[in-house]
């Protein structure tokens, strides 16, 4: 069973104090998650007029700070005081942003309804229990607007196991440690970091929220499978890539293998 949420919160920030996240999506292989989350950004926000969004999970603000920077009216909420910090070290004052600490479970600081496109892309992969999950879930509708979108990051679970488990030789490992069900779902728990998920998972999710489904999207699809090839390619060879990325990362007999999804959900 997961443990408590100070446990979470002491693995988290250890974890982030440490890890260059920023520079993962900054990689090429990094860069195929991030253009692709940007694309459907950018068509959500082309549906609505004077948006006004919201990151929930904002990390170092990759995205939140690239917006604001846009011209965005932002609100980012980070849980981990060390990627809060960072975030605000890229602000010049210029921006319309406002930055601060809280919890995907509890939003209760904003109001019903208030965001026109509402981004949860990295509180899930931290949450070990499906009530968890869908507090989260629901608290990301409860703040958008009618007719708004939210955009929701999972971690898959089957590229774990084949790149992982398989990949890194730990299958005796995780089978020790009782860390998969016999139908191959990997168990996580917070001192592990990342809960994993299948896509009917994401849909059992979603059908217990006002919204409907608009697309999900594998967000890096092959491309973490072959880092290295990715990492060394030419400008020409990477734009290559990402055009073929991009003509079938809606492909739903593709969704499971990719490492990261987007659930681009509209508010009822």
């Amino acid at each position: 069973m997961p443990g408590s949420r100070e446990d979470t919160m002491n693995y988290l920030e250890d974890y982030y104090s440490h890890y260059d996240e920023e520079g993962r999506l900054l990689s090429r292989h990094g860069q195929v998650e991030y253009l692709t989350t940007m694309k459907y950004i950018r068509e959500c926000l082309s549906r609505v007029s004077d948006p006004d969004i919201l990151e929930i999970g904002a990390g170092t603000g990759r995205y939140s700070v690239t917006l604001a920077k846009q011209g965005y009216r932002v609100t980012a909420v980070e849980l981990i005081a060390h990627n809060l910090e960072l975030l605000k070290r890229k602000l010049d004052g210029s921006e319309r942003i406002t930055a601060i600490q809280g919890n995907a479970l509890d939003l209760s600081m904003l109001p019903d309804a208030k965001f026109s496109l509402t981004m949860v892309l990295g509180p899930m992969y931290h949450l070990y229990t499906r009530e968890e999950k869908l507090r989260a879930l629901s608290e990301a509708v409860r703040v958008t607007k009618p007719g708004g979108y939210i955009l929701v990051a999972y971690c898959m679970n089957e590229p774990t196991v084949i790149q992982y488990v398989f990949g890194l030789n730990k299958l005796r490992e995780v089978t020790e440690h009782n860390m998969l069900t016999p139908d191959w779902h990997c168990k996580s728990e917070p001192k592990d970091l990342f809960e994993m998920v299948r896509t009917e998972e994401i849909a059992k999710l979603d059908a217990e929220v006002p919204v409907k489904r608009i697309k999900l999207v594998a967000a890096d699809g092959a491309t973490n499978y072959r880092r290295d090839l990715i990492d060394a390619m030419d400008d020409e060879t990477f734009a290559r890539w990402m055009d073929y990325h991009f003509t079938i990362c809606e492909r739903q007999d593709l969704i499971g293998a990719s490492h990261h999804t987007l659930d681009i959900l509209k508010k009822e």
